[in-house]
């Protein structure tokens, strides 16, 4: 019997210098993107962080006093490994993170200050792949990325972060969407994979409390299965896929 052909997805747009990735949480870009932002780094562009939260909810055995200064050096930490040196703090609480108009000025401001091309975020739909439900933190800052993308670029909206210094930024040209159920880019992972085991490894403490798994053991299989699985429409290379809208 004939295997199915199963359909290739192109690689992701390169002919940009700027990155911006948001996120809710500390860990939220390692789980994936890690892999595409090395080789990118590695190309010499430019890739800054910004999170809605620190994480401080995560922790279950930790307060969240304690807990979101730990993540937040994990994050840093973790940054590092896959060349970003740029990560900042959005401050919405963890947990109950709301999507409207004060997370669409902070991104927009945000995306203002670092001026990118390409915004990362990840996946703003009900949940992944069509079974797992997602997280209402997730659905609230992919929504309002994906807006303020575009609130980014209108003096008229949020006119105060003009007041500010931050002049309108329209030259976002792309969001991608990392853990999409329905990709339609791919980047290589092959160079960075080993990296980005390293950089999902400095979150050594939120690992430990979720698994009883040996922490390498379980970023490797992780990771490596993501790249793999993906890897199966990009040519057998591994890849990380995202779903890119256009603006």
């Amino acid at each position: 019997m004939t295997e199915p052909t199963i359909s290739q997805l192109p690689p992701l747009p390169d002919d940009w210098r700027r990155a911006l990735a948001v996120v809710a949480h500390p860990d939220d870009l390692e789980y994936g993107c890690a892999a595409a932002i090395a080789a990118w780094t590695d190309a010499g562009r430019e890739v800054s962080y910004v999170l809605a939260t620190r994480g401080e909810a995560g922790i279950d055995t930790l307060e969240p006093s304690a807990c979101g200064p730990l993540r937040e050096r994990e994050q840093r930490a973790s940054a590092a490994v896959v060349g970003v040196s740029e990560v900042a703090f959005l401050d919405h609480p963890d947990g109950v993170i709301e999507y409207g108009p004060a997370l669409r000025r902070d991104i927009a401001a945000a995306i203002r200050r670092y001026r990118p091309e390409l915004v990362i975020t990840l996946n703003h739909r009900d949940t992944w792949g069509g079974t797992a439900w997602n997280t209402p933190d997730h659905v609230a800052v992919g929504r309002a990325t994906l807006d303020a993308a575009g609130d980014a670029g209108n003096r008229w909206i949020f006119p105060e972060l003009t007041e500010q210094g931050l002049e309108p930024w329209d030259g976002v040209r792309w969001v991608a969407v990392a853990g999409s159920g329905a990709p339609t880019h791919a980047v290589d992972a092959t160079a960075g994979l080993e990296r980005a085991v390293r950089s999902l490894l400095e979150h050594r403490t939120y690992i430990e409390a979720l698994t009883d798994e040996d922490p390498e053991t379980y970023a490797r299989t992780l990771l490596t299965g993501f790249a793999e699985e993906t890897g199966k429409r990009f040519g057998n290379r591994p890849a990380v896929a995202f779903e890119l809208f256009p603006r």
